[in-house]
Formats: C-alpha cells, structure tokens, sequence
C-alpha cells in the first residue's frame, strides 16, 4: 500500500501542471481568427454620404456611405466608400479595414447602375500611410479602430465621421 501512496504521490503534481499547463494555454494562446461572410450593401444614397477630409494635396473628394457601416464579430468594420475626381469620375467601393491587424479588404466595386460586381482578388493587405490618398489610414486612425481598437457600433463611426470633416 505504501508503494501505491508513494507512486500517487509522485504522479499527483504531474497531474495538476499537466492541467495548469492548459489551462494557461487557453488564455495566453490567441484562438485562429476566423472571418465572417459579407454581405453586399444596398446602394449608397446620397443623402447618407459623410464626407471625409483626406488632404489638401488631393482634388479628390472622399465620402463614406453611413447606412453601410457595420461592425462584424469579427473585428472588421465594414463600408461603402466613395471617391469623386475632379473631372467628374466616381469610384464606389465596399471595403473593410481589421482593427486588430491594421488591414484592409475590397469586396466589390459599384456599377453606375447601382449593382455591385465582387473584386477578382479580395484578400487583406496592410494599411500604408500615403500622402495623396491616405483615407484607409485616417478610416483606421481616427473613425473605425481609434487606438486600434475597434468602435463599438456603426452609430460610434457615424458619429466621428460627423465630428472629424474639415473643409
């Protein structure tokens, strides 16, 4: 009996740091992140456009469509963006930017007609500060992951846009 006690003794800690040891692992181990799906937008209104100041080193114009601003599980906001040139042109977009690691995605481009067509090569690439047209990083820094951390709802980012436009 006392070899008994004596081996249980000596498997008992091995035991307990075998499960301490996952324990631990569960929360120092970030779980894979996993994306959710998209789901297209309707069309932007103009009447949901808030504009959004980029740099005076631009003619461009630059607005978000507030209707489409969303907040996944996912920790990716996602919009509609819309650029209109100089000359006329107008590019419409529906991106996201992920807060946790500074990246940004294009899901699909707006037709005149008002449809969308999905981008050939949606996949995440990393926000780089530009002088010109630096608006994926002022939608990171200052509208949708201020800090780096993502805004709670869409109302939050809707209401820095409506604070953050400078003419």
């Amino acid at each position: 009996m006392k070899k008994i006690l004596a081996l249980f003794s000596l498997l008992l800690p091995l035991t307990v740091s075998a499960e301490w040891g996952k324990f631990e692992y569960e929360f120092d181990e970030e779980k894979p992140w996993a994306e959710i799906e998209a789901q297209l937008p309707p069309y932007p209104k103009e009447e949901n456009l808030r504009p959004l100041f980029v740099s005076a080193a631009t003619d461009n114009k630059f607005f978000v469509d507030a209707a489409s601003i969303s907040t996944g599980e996912d920790g990716v906001v996602r919009y509609t963006m819309i650029v209109k040139s100089s000359a006329g042109a107008v590019n419409v977009s529906f991106e996201g930017i992920r807060c946790a690691s500074r990246e940004r995605k294009l899901y699909a481009f707006g037709r005149k007609e008002g449809s969308w067509s999905r981008a050939r090569s949606a996949k995440w690439e990393p926000i780089r500060y530009q002088d010109r047209n630096r608006h994926h990083h002022m939608l990171y820094d200052d509208f949708f992951c201020p800090n780096g951390i993502i805004v709670k709802n869409p109302q939050e980012a809707v209401d820095l846009l409506k604070r953050g436009f400078r003419p």
